[in-house]
């Protein structure tokens, strides 16, 4: 009878540890499911993707400023793609490709203001410049956006706007503006410039 009963205490140590190791191996089995592959791959989209994810939730803070229509959103399928979810459309939820012009210059000011902040974490961030893309904004959503950066001047950070647009002369009043010259130069002026600034324009070869 003792024998009996030592032998069913060593069945259930034995189904212990093996209830153990099937614990332990599902723990590495869903690791590996979630960034374990031979080249690294996994693991890479894994942290690329909580990266992607902070930027997103900054840049969603920063689009909600200027629009209660559209918040970004990870693609289910493709976790470092970006979709756009239209609140103004029952939230159906658009691919960035599928974004208008003006639609798309906001959505990438929001998330160039998210990356700025996440960079500000480790360096500060005290400037940003936009090149061009208020070409393709209609006089309500150029509002929005110059209100934005107006609001990011007040934060103490400098703001450069690049453009040819000319609502945009009469709604900035500090400007520098560049002059073609002749000999493929350009000439500065603005405050801080002075006539002797000359700078070289590029020249495409073909």
């Amino acid at each position: 009878m003792s024998e009996n009963a030592a032998a069913k205490e060593r069945i259930k140590e034995k189904q212990t540890a093996i209830e153990a190791q099937i614990k332990e191996y599902r723990r590495w089995e869903n690791l590996h499911e979630l960034i374990g592959s031979a080249d690294g791959k996994k693991y890479r989209n894994f942290a690329q993707g909580l990266t992607f994810e902070m930027m997103i939730g900054h840049a969603n803070r920063q689009l909600q400023k200027m629009t209660d229509r559209y918040l970004l959103a990870r693609d289910d399928a493709q976790p470092l793609e970006l979709n756009v979810v239209d609140n103004y459309q029952a939230g159906e939820i658009r691919s960035t490709k599928n974004l208008s012009g003006g639609e798309s210059f906001i959505v990438s000011l929001s998330l160039a203001l998210g990356l700025s902040h996440m960079a500000s974490k480790n360096v500060r961030v005290d400037s940003l410049f936009l090149d061009e893309g208020f070409g393709t904004l209609d006089e309500e959503a150029l509002d929005t956006a110059l209100e934005t950066l107006a609001g990011l001047q007040q934060d103490g950070k400098l703001i450069g706007v690049i453009s040819h647009v000319p609502t945009l002369k009469e709604r900035i009043s500090t400007q520098i503006q560049v002059t073609p010259q002749t000999g493929g130069r350009s000439q500065l002026f603005g405050p801080g410039c002075n006539k002797m600034d000359v700078i070289e324009r590029a020249v495409d070869a073909g």
